[in-house]
């Protein structure tokens, strides 16, 4: 079930909210409606998300009363959370790679990768660290805690929720008209994002990326990246805006976790606005304890090179993820060796442009299904291709709902200008905000009543 769908958006969401703002078991209402949610996708991993819970929630509260064992707690608790990240998401792969060293024969059975446990996880790690820190105090119940750990807003995309974040909303939250109103315009542009411009450019991005690479000309493969760069905008930005939007609904103050990253006019800027919660969770929990910027420059670019490692291999279990986590952080790295100020003294439509021809480079690994297929690809962007009689037009692919999203996302999110600020009479801005409101739902509602294209690429993570 997701946010973008008719059963989440006239049935569930609507019946959920209705017993949330009538019961007074708001903990226990969230936690179990959650659950539903889950196990509409995914009812055998029920018992695993609940688990993890059980899991962190118990080595967390040993943490919070040990002594000289703390440590030791808490390598074993997030030893035990990445041993279940890996064997889910990651032992298929690793046995691959032993398969392909003449390590090993044979393949494993096919182990099926549970919706969200990228997110669920590292969840669980940063609140286990932030209890041995003392940043935080150890949940003592364990309702609250498995109803933290399943919030159905944030539980399948993000933005990665840290316990530090709400953990007093956990206990004590209140609503208001105004905050639900918000909540609810959040949802609708996360959901317009998603809908009216991520649904129409995937359309023409999956058809062009499943046409063979030496097929394309540098038209068509530049034509079909571009889609791809809106549509993993829009749809990430639009999901994370809808969590962000359902979190007030239900009294939660979720971290923001797009900020207009194709604006940015470096690749540091870029990840400073681009899923700001995972980004920020890797500096907190890794690049900061491993020494950061503070050891010497070769220790900061091992440090950038792991950390970017470790980040493209989160996304998926594939050497295309991998490469894209490497290839960022290689321009990190270049940054730091004076690419950072050559970008300053550009002009910041240049700079803008030559950060995002590297983003674009990075996706085109992302989207692929393998290494073979993103330099193939690559080679057409540069013009490299096969018989020109047996090349395939990008027109082919690209209907005009396509190309109109197309252009509408690219400047929402190229445009550097901001809107003058100006005053307005307070009944001019609530009129305001309901036009564009009904406006955009009922143009979702027709998009969605209408079949259209409707993709969910979280599947991988």
């Amino acid at each position: 079930m997701v946010f973008s769908s008719a059963v989440f958006l006239f049935y569930f969401l609507p019946g959920f909210l209705l017993l949330y703002y009538l019961l007074p078991w708001k903990n226990t209402t969230l936690l179990i409606g959650s659950l539903l949610f889950y196990a509409w996708g995914e009812p055998r991993f029920v018992p695993l998300l609940l688990l993890s819970a059980f899991l962190n929630y118990s080595v967390g509260y040993l943490i919070a009363r040990a002594g000289p064992r703390r440590k030791a707690l808490l390598v074993t608790g997030v030893v035990l959370n990445l041993a279940m990240l890996g064997y889910y998401k990651y032992l298929g792969f690793f046995a691959g790679i032993l398969n392909g060293l003449g390590l090993r024969e044979g393949a494993l059975p096919a182990i099926v990768l549970p919706l969200g446990i990228s997110f669920f996880t590292f969840q669980g790690i940063s609140y286990l660290i932030d209890v041995y820190r003392r940043d935080i105090t150890a949940q003592s119940s364990f309702l609250r805690f498995a109803m933290y750990k399943a919030m159905f807003p944030q539980l399948i995309a993000g933005p990665i929720v840290r316990y530090s974040q709400i953990a007093g909303e956990v206990d004590h939250r209140s609503l208001s008209n105004a905050r639900i109103w918000m909540g609810l315009r959040l949802f609708v542009l996360g959901l317009a994002q998603k809908v009216l411009i991520a649904n129409n450019v995937a359309l023409a991005a999956d058809r062009i990326f499943a046409v063979d690479p030496s097929r394309l000309d540098a038209a068509s493969a530049w034509m079909g990246v571009a889609c791809y760069s809106i549509q993993i905008l829009f749809d990430f930005a639009g999901y994370s805006s809808m969590a962000i939007g359902i979190g007030h609904m239900l009294g939660f103050t979720y971290p923001p976790n797009f900020n207009r990253p194709y604006s940015a006019t470096s690749i540091t800027d870029f990840w400073r606005r681009w899923h700001i919660s995972l980004s920020s969770w890797f500096r907190d929990y890794l690049y900061i304890p491993l020494g950061g910027n503070r050891a010497s420059p070769l220790r900061t670019y091992f440090n950038l090179a792991l950390v970017f490692f470790l980040c493209g291999l989160w996304h998926g279990a594939a050497w295309t993820f991998v490469i894209w986590g490497l290839w960022h952080g290689a321009l990190l790295v270049l940054e730091r060796l004076g690419g950072a100020k050559l970008l300053a003294r550009l002009p910041a439509s240049l700079a803008q442009a030559w950060t995002l021809l590297c983003v674009m480079i990075g996706w085109v690994f992302f989207r692929a299904e393998n290494v073979p297929y993103a330099l193939k690809y690559l080679g057409s962007m540069a013009g490299i291709h096969g018989d020109p009689a047996l090349l395939h037009p990008w027109r082919l692919d690209v209907q005009a709902s396509s190309l109109t999203a197309l252009v509408v996302g690219i400047v929402l999110a190229c445009w550097r200008m901001r809107a003058p600020a100006v005053r307005m009479p307070a009944v001019l801005v609530h009129g305001g905000h309901l036009a564009w409101t009904t406006a955009l739902s009922l143009l979702c509602i027709a998009s969605l009543a209408a079949g259209t294209y409707n993709p969910f690429i979280y599947f991988r993570f």
